[in-house]
This record gives structure tokens, C-alpha cells and sequence, in this order.
């Protein structure tokens, strides 16, 4: 049977990032995706113009309707907008045994526009957290999460240690926008393993995180351990950026189409 995947995630209008952006990196790596929709996005390659955010009940009746039915062998979580929306996803998360469980604590847009509210930084530390089997922090995300300035490599292996105190299996923190190599750094509370891809000078990467994260989630659908995983990963999405779309006015999005031609 063809291995699936669930996206619990936000729409993004503009097809870059979120849910699309998801759906497309499964479908190239061979799974079949499906979806929960936590927010309904207005954006393009500019920028973020309107947020819907769902009812969190119906997110729950979304992610039951799939797993009693479809069922999944990996799962991600992105955009979550709000406090309501991650109690739902974590109580889904606990009654369905959703494993392993990718989480990228996506707050705020390429744009600078905020994608969580505040408020839900909390409940996110505390309930989902520590289900996840990797989370997938930027540095701004692994700075929020910590409460601690995080611009150099030192600064990632001392956040990755207080993220993973806080209970996920694996941390990986993407260090994309440090000077330099493309370094991203995993940790599985035993041991740390830098990840480096030749840095490609391009204005197109919208969705980056996006396809990581979702990557991880399918090579983990396949079977894969999670550092293997992250390594696959790693791969696709250094080609999905070298593979950039100049769609637009702005800021095109990272292209996970291009591993087909592989």
C-alpha cells in the first residue's frame, strides 16, 4: 500500500508554502498526502494580505474524518494559528496516536506578517511539544522557543539542548539565514550532526521550511529513521531551492517539482 501522510497545516493562496506546498512535496517523494486546513491564507509572492483562521473543532473533525478513515503513517504539523487550534491538534494527536509527528512551529511569514498569535507560543511549549518526533525551528523560532538570542552555530547546539529538554524526540534547527554555508543543525539528545548544503544565491525560496519539514514527514512515512530522514530532506530541499520559480512580483517559491527530473 502507497505510504500516507497528513498536513496539519495553513492554505497558502499563492500555491508556495502551507498546505500546496505539502501536498506537492509528498506526491514527489511517493506518498499520498491528505490534509487538515487550520487557516485560510490571502497571499502571493509579495506578501500576506488576510488570515481566516478555522474553528478548532472543525480542524478535529477534519483530522477524524481522515485517520478513522485514510489513516497515516507520518504526520506534520505547520501553521497553527492559535491556542484553540494546537489544543485541538494535540488532543487529536494523543487519542490517535499520531506518530511520528513532525512539528514546525511555523509564527510569522517570509513578509514579517505574524502567524501565531502570541498567546499560543505557550500552549505550544507545553502540549504539542512534547509529542513531536523532530521539530523544525528557524532561528527566530528556536529564539522564541528558548527565550535566547540564536545567530551562530554555539548559540543552535546551546537552543537544540533546551528545546529537546522540553520534551520532542529530535530538534533540527535550520540555520538558513546564517552567513555562509547553509547549516542546519540535528539533535537526538545524544549527539549532534551538522547538515551543510553549498549556499544558492536566490530570491526564490518561499516555502522552504515548508518542503523540509514535509520531506521529513514522507521519508518517515516510507520507514525511514529520523536522521535519515532529515538527510533525504536536506537533499530535496537544497535542489527545490536551486530549482526557485520567478513567479511574480515578489519573492518566488522553492520548487520540490524539480526531484522528479531526478
Amino acid at each position: 500500500m502507497i505510504p500516507r501522510a497528513m498536513t496539519i497545516a495553513g492554505s497558502d493562496s499563492g500555491g508556495g508554502a502551507g498546505i500546496q506546498a505539502d501536498l506537492k512535496t509528498f506526491a514527489v517523494l511517493g506518498v499520498f498526502g491528505t490534509s487538515a486546513i487550520t487557516a485560510l491564507t490571502a497571499q502571493n509572492t509579495t506578501g500576506v494580505f488576510g488570515v481566516v483562521e478555522m474553528e478548532p473543532e472543525f480542524v478535529t473533525r477534519q483530522i477524524e474524518a481522515v485517520i478513522s478513515d485514510i489513516g497515516a503513517d507520518a504526520v506534520k504539523t505547520g501553521m497553527l494559528a492559535n491556542a484553540g487550534i494546537i489544543e485541538a491538534v494535540t488532543d487529536c494527536a494523543q487519542r490517535y496516536a499520531l506518530r511520528p509527528l513532525v512539528l514546525d512551529p511555523v509564527m510569522i511569514a517570509t513578509s514579517g506578517v505574524p502567524l501565531l498569535h502570541p498567546e499560543a507560543i505557550d500552549v505550544l511549549k507545553r502540549r504539542l511539544l512534547p509529542l513531536a518526533t523532530v521539530v523544525t525551528p528557524n532561528l527566530h523560532e528556536a529564539a522564541v522557543l528558548t527565550g535566547r538570542e540564536v545567530a551562530t552555530l554555539e548559540q543552535m547546539r546551546d537552543a537544540a539542548r533546551a528545546i529537546r529538554d522540553l520534551g520532542p524526540g529530535c530538534v533540527l534547527i535550520k540555520g538558513g539565514h546564517l552567513e555562509g554555508e547553509a547549516v542546519d543543525l540535528f539533535y537526538d539528545g545524544r549527539e549532534f550532526q551538522v547538515f551543510g548544503a553549498e549556499r544558492y544565491e536566490t530570491p526564490h525560496t518561499h516555502g522552504t521550511g515548508c518542503v523540509l519539514s514535509a520531506a521529513i514527514t514522507a521519508h518517515l512515512a516510507h520507514g525511514s529513521a529520523v536522521r535519515e530522514a532529515v538527510a533525504k530532506a536536506k537533499e530535496l530541499v537544497s535542489a527545490a531551492i536551486r530549482g526557485g520559480l520567478p513567479l511574480g512580483r515578489g519573492r518566488g517559491p522553492a520548487n520540490p517539482l524539480v526531484w522528479r527530473a531526478r
